[in-house]
């Protein structure tokens, strides 16, 4: 009887210090009194509207604000040439005349029956006063004189078209006449007048900028060739999209004060389209692939939320977020491949 008392006495003991040691090893309890686990440090970024240039690259050919090959407007032979090739020409500068004497002895002729004819005009309004001559007669005489001024005014134009003057100020070419050369117009080449400064440069952008792009944008080329590099805005825009190649044909003005650019050469285009109001940009290491898509993480009442974006323009660092988020969104942009949906996150922004 006393071995069994001394053994339930022993068991008694042991699970009394069973009991102790399972409630020291017990783990400690978590902060708040059994709240949410403390979450994983990550960094982030308050999103913001940021300005954001749109850099669409082309190439381009480079124009002369205004060009012209001279030709005569009547046939005939040269007898003077005025101007020196490569040289700077000013507008209505007398550039070649052709032989007009025909036209100015007939000019001189006519000068002479104007004379006569407007003598005779006033004779017949004094004699029409007196009442020694008709009104019929009169009217004749005023006539003839209207007329002949009419010849005159005709010969006139008709010298003009034997003088080739300048259009505008510009530079003129190399000549392709001599004189005593015959030319007929319009297949006589004589020479071109260049305007070179502004200077014009013709390209072309895809189609889907078709309706960001604005007169005003500001351009950029660059000339391998010359290792040049100028700015210019687009001034003109063509109202239809080329069919064959879906591509909108723009035309931008760039000062040449050096004359330094010639016309006819290739250049490389950037245009930077404004985007209006800003744009939503994100850091590109937040972006994250899925099989229908993209998506960035976001804190949200303090856990990690996934949420779906479209994306736009793209940069070396950042990247335009079109939909998806607003300004303001806390984004996530270290430890993304840790963290899933749902999660406690500790946001440090940066």
């Amino acid at each position: 009887m006393k071995q069994i008392c001394c053994m339930f006495l022993f068991l008694t003991a042991s699970l009394v210090l069973v009991s102790y040691a399972s409630k020291n090893n017990d783990p400690a309890p978590r902060p708040g009194g059994g709240g949410r686990p403390a979450g994983m440090t990550v960094s982030g970024v308050i999103v913001t509207t940021q300005p954001l240039d749109n850099v669409v690259n082309s190439s381009g050919t480079v124009l002369a604000s205004e060009s012209v090959d001279l030709a005569a407007e009547a046939s005939g032979t040269v007898v003077a040439i005025l101007f020196k090739e490569g040289a700077h020409v000013r507008k209505n500068d007398l550039l070649v005349k052709l032989n007009d004497d025909d036209l100015q002895a007939q000019l001189k002729k006519t000068e002479l029956q104007i004379q006569l004819a407007a003598e005779l005009a006033d004779r017949q309004k004094q004699l029409l006063e007196n009442s020694n001559t008709s009104k019929e007669q009169y009217d004749i005489a005023v006539s003839s004189l209207a007329t002949l001024k009419a010849d005159r005014e005709n010969l006139i134009a008709a010298i003009r078209k034997r003088e080739i003057r300048a259009p505008f100020d510009g530079i003129i070419g190399l000549r392709y006449v001599s004189e005593g050369s015959y030319v007929t117009p319009p297949t006589t080449r004589i020479a071109s007048v260049q305007k070179v400064n502004p200077l014009k440069v013709d390209f072309a952008i895809p189609e889907k900028y078709a309706g960001k792009v604005r007169v005003g944008d500001l351009v950029k080329f660059h000339s391998d060739e010359t290792n040049l590099e100028f700015g210019g805005k687009v001034y003109a825009i063509e109202p239809e999209i080329e069919p064959a190649t879906r591509t909108l044909q723009l035309r931008a003005m760039c000062d040449n004060k050096g004359e330094v650019i010639f016309p006819g050469g290739y250049v490389h285009v950037e245009l930077r389209l404004k985007q209006p109001g800003g744009a939503l940009m994100v850091p590109t290491q937040a972006i994250v692939p899925v099989l229908k898509g993209q998506t960035v993480l976001v804190r949200k009442n303090g856990v990690v939320a996934s949420v779906a974006v479209k994306t736009g323009i793209r940069t070396p660092s950042i990247i335009q977020v079109t939909d998806g988020l607003s300004a303001g969104d806390t984004v996530i942009t270290t430890g993304i491949l840790q963290l899933r949906p749902g999660m406690p996150v500790n946001v440090t922004i940066k």
